[in-house]
């Protein structure tokens, strides 16, 4: 029998708050840097993410860790640009980004990833919530003049949209939820979207329920190839991250087989 091969250990690196900005009410940008951050391997991706570390409760535990998007890489500096949503003192990220101070120190695993858009595709469609806004508009700025796109995010109101640069030919949806279920304005916004003919390149990405629903618009409805589409729950609904990373692997399971029937 063949020996497996040796699996890597993620890489921890250890770097420094240098900047910390509220770019809307309930988003905060913190840009990292340092020495730490030298040899980093980041850019073939748009959804590049790395996983922050905040140490546990009891001693001797390993850290809990948060996983975000990187929202911008500089090599040359380096530095490291992370969004992170604020809900008051709810959760662990959110109330760290609002406390936070330059010079602070804070390890972080990675970087993972694995979509970019395609720029052979005919068009491309991008939705998610705010959770997925950094790697939208890390997607949008990586487009070339001359693509097309279909973008669509909803958060929570007006004072939440972002400025979003891109070369591309796109149009650009911002859904204001409100007092809406999340996903809701999303779900029914793409839905009712005439799509382009052509070969798509979709990126759909935020909370897992109306994350689900849009699968299955795309997958089954509208005949999108699997390996057309990035669609995933970074989070669920009445679930912290520790509680949605254990069962994830066993909801994708479950709604592939509610979707797209037994292998």
């Amino acid at each position: 029998m063949a020996e497996r091969p040796e699996r890597r250990p993620r890489r921890v690196t250890t770097a420094q708050v240098r900047t910390v900005e509220r770019i809307t009410p309930h988003m905060i940008r913190v840009v990292l840097g340092g020495p730490g951050l030298e040899g980093l391997v980041i850019g073939e991706y748009t959804d590049h993410y790395i996983k922050l570390q905040f140490p546990a409760e009891g001693e001797g535990e390993r850290p809990r860790t948060r996983t975000y998007t990187v929202r911008a890489w500089d090599a040359g500096e380096p530095a490291l640009t992370v969004d992170l949503v604020h809900h008051g003192d709810v959760g662990l990220a959110g109330p760290w980004a609002a406390s936070v101070r330059p010079g602070d120190e804070i390890t972080f695993g990675g970087p993972g990833g694995g979509y970019a858009p395609d720029p052979a595709a005919d068009w491309h469609l991008l939705a998610g919530d705010e959770s997925a806004l950094p790697a939208i508009a890390a997607s949008l700025e990586r487009l070339e003049p001359g693509a097309r796109a279909h973008v669509f995010v909803e958060v929570a109101g007006p004072e939440e949209e972002q400025k979003l640069e891109t070369a591309a030919d796109a149009v650009v949806t911002w859904l204001h939820r409100g007092s809406s279920p999340v996903g809701e304005r999303l779900v029914r916004a793409v839905t009712a979207l005439d799509f382009p003919a052509g070969d798509v390149h979709a990126f759909v990405h935020g909370e897992a329920g109306f994350v689900k629903e849009l699968r299955r618009l795309l997958l089954l409805e509208r005949g999108v190839p699997r390996d057309r589409a990035s669609i995933s729950g970074y989070w669920r609904l009445d679930h912290d991250e520790d509680g949605w990373q254990a069962g994830k692997r066993d909801w994708n399971r479950q709604v592939e087989l509610e979707q797209d029937g037994p292998a």
